[in-house]
Parts: C-alpha cells; sequence; structure tokens
C-alpha cells in the first residue's frame, strides 16, 4: 500500500489531464473535479458530459475533454450545501496505482485545487500521512 501526502500530483489520462495537483481528503466520500463548464449530450444513444476544465490552479487554460455520464448524485461539501452533480468513471495514474475512479463534477474556482481524491478512491490502496506533501513525487 502507498503512502500519500495530504497532496499529491497525479494525472486524468483518459480526460488528456497529463498533470493535475490534488488535495487528499479524507473527509471526502468521492473524489471531485473541476469543472467551470458542462455540456450533455448523447453519444451513441448514452448520456455524455462536454466537460470544460482549467486543470492549472493559477492559469486560465481552458482544457475540453468528453466522458460518459455514470450517474447523477446529490453531494453535500464541506459547508452543508448540497448540489446534484455529474458523475464519470475515468482513469487516475497516481504513484504506482493505476485505474478507475468515480469523480463528481463542480466549478471549484474558487477552491485552491482543481481535484480532491476522497476515500472511495483510497480504500484498499492507499494510507494517508497528513504531516507529509507529494509522497509520490514532484510535478510529473
Amino acid at each position: 500500500m502507498q503512502t500519500l501526502g495530504w497532496r499529491e500530483w497525479g494525472a486524468l489520462p483518459e480526460l488528456g489531464i497529463d498533470t493535475i495537483h490534488m488535495k487528499v481528503d479524507t473527509g471526502a466520500k468521492t473524489s471531485c473535479l473541476h469543472a467551470f463548464a458542462l455540456e450533455p449530450f448523447t453519444h451513441h444513444g448514452k448520456p455524455w458530459l462536454r466537460i470544460f476544465v482549467h486543470p492549472q490552479q493559477d492559469s486560465l487554460h481552458e482544457h475540453v475533454c468528453e466522458a460518459e455520464i455514470l450517474a447523477q448524485r446529490d453531494v453535500t461539501d464541506s459547508g452543508g450545501h448540497t448540489e446534484s452533480r455529474y458523475v464519470i468513471k475515468t482513469r487516475l495514474v497516481l504513484g504506482d496505482f493505476d485505474g478507475d475512479i468515480e469523480l463528481t463534477l463542480t466549478n471549484r474556482d474558487s477552491m485552491k485545487f482543481r481535484m480532491l481524491l476522497g476515500r472511495q478512491a483510497m480504500k484498499g490502496r492507499f494510507i494517508v500521512n497528513p504531516e507529509a506533501s507529494h509522497l509520490l513525487g514532484e510535478r510529473a
């Protein structure tokens, strides 16, 4: 089992995101990705999303990707606000881990990290050292 710091660098290759800085958040059940705009559409009879992302925190560089919609769920944030969010499944590369995780999508423009890594994605794969950062390496 790998040990994570409270923040790590990873990649979401199926979404074309080679590098993303994530906060490791044991208080969050599901992982979350920043999306400043979402456009639902149908692809081969299935519901999909066009996802508009600013993958780097201090940049307005826009990245557009697409993914099949897995579900829509109500999610309560740390401030107690409930929001209906789209859920997708995509591949995460983080240290030695390379596998699928679920991500909810919401606008995180005002937040420090473009992605939260939640408990479901960490369960059975990682342990967390809250005093450390970037244990799996600096920016890829």
